[in-house]
């Protein structure tokens, strides 16, 4: 199967199924010197974990991460870091009755008609479970890009038709905390509590909902990216489109910029730098030093309890309504796999910037 592997320079290529015996990642062309340890990544794969919110699956993964190589004594080595983690909870015989069916809003369909053969245990490669091997690789990335003063925040800023008040977040350093002191990820709590009940309401509906991610990345020096087809916008967005749930993505002003005038969305400049940043931070596919500022807009999730007709593998048309465990919504769980792909772009497009310099 292609199509695993992203970066230039920072290469990051995940592995593995939902219901396999394991999923990884291996990360390419990481810095030497970088103090790393599985602590460092176990953080960020515990903020993907189900959580105590509503929304999330009763699977129980201890999502324990092990480095096998690329790390000696504490620090990165610039050989490969591979990276393992162990599925232990995968009850694969709840899908015995689907692996003939082809679920609506699933892969099933699509891998079949690709390959000729799919694994029918939770999706198997198509699973959001294999975010997890993204979210590992996403902390080694996170640390490439500290070191060039960049911080990457994301947040949950809409469930459903619930969106947060703006004029509630704290805008400072502080956000962070905030953010992730919550179990929705959300950073205004009077928000949270209404996403909660609804979450709970379409939960005993046996449906399931949308939401929005937004992503801030502070500190971002000016002048990374590549004008033309490797566009930081361009590469940003691909990273965030290859997260299963994700079904668009803003950058900057996003849609509303089609609605205004150049006047309106215009990001003009005096002696102290850019007076907005309507262009969310990129210009012309290049960063401009303004804070990134992106949006995902994410589908409902698909295993839903409520019948649904389809075909089945003879072309016979069924009836079903999926059980298991599954999530209600795919926020929280997806805010650090948006974390990690954004720190992955970066990082990559900060080496590549080194190279050039050198």
């Amino acid at each position: 199967m292609s199509g695993n592997t992203i970066g230039s320079i920072f290469r990051v290529t995940t592995w593995g199924e939902s219901h396999g015996k394991a999923l990884g990642a291996v990360i390419d062309g990481c810095p030497p010197g970088l103090d790393l340890d599985e602590a460092d990544i176990q953080q960020a794969l515990d903020r993907r974990r189900p959580s105590t919110s509503v929304s999330s699956t009763t699977r129980q993964e201890s999502d324990k991460v092990e480095i096998l190589s690329g790390v000696f004594e504490g620090k990165t080595t610039g050989t490969p870091v591979s990276l393992i983690i162990k599925n232990a909870d995968a009850k694969s015989s709840s899908y015995d009755e689907l692996k003939d069916v082809f679920r609506p809003g699933q892969g099933d369909f699509t891998y079949l008609q690709k390959y000729g053969i799919r694994d029918w245990r939770g999706g198997g490669r198509s699973s959001g479970r294999e975010t997890a091997a993204r979210v590992a690789a996403g902390a080694i990335a996170e640390k490439v890009i500290i070191q060039a003063g960049m911080d990457v925040v994301a947040y949950t800023q809409a469930i459903g038709a619930i969106a947060i008040d703006r004029d509630k977040m704290p805008l400072d350093k502080n956000l962070k905390k905030v953010v992730r002191d919550n179990a929705l990820f959300c950073p205004d709590q009077q928000a949270a509590a209404a996403m909660e009940k609804r979450i709970t309401a379409v939960r005993k509906k046996g449906d399931s909902l949308g939401g929005v991610v937004e992503i801030i990345v502070r500190g971002c020096p000016a002048g990374i990216g590549e004008p033309v087809f490797d566009k930081m916008n361009a590469d940003l967005a691909k990273a965030l489109m290859s997260i299963g749930s994700v079904k668009a993505v803003e950058i900057g002003d996003g849609l509303e910029a089609a609605r205004r005038m150049g006047s309106e969305v215009n990001d003009q400049m005096n002696k102290k730098g850019f007076k907005t940043n309507h262009a969310g931070g990129i210009l012309a596919g290049i960063t401009s030093g303004e804070q990134i500022v992106l949006r995902v807009y994410c589908k409902p999730i698909p295993s839903i309890a409520k019948p649904q007709q389809t075909i089945d593998s003879k072309g016979k048309e069924r009836v079903i309504e999926i059980q298991g465990r599954h999530d209600i919504c795919v926020l929280p769980r997806i805010v650090p796999v948006c974390e990690a792909m954004v720190s992955i772009v970066l990082a990559d497009h900060l080496l590549r910037q080194k190279a050039i310099s050198r």
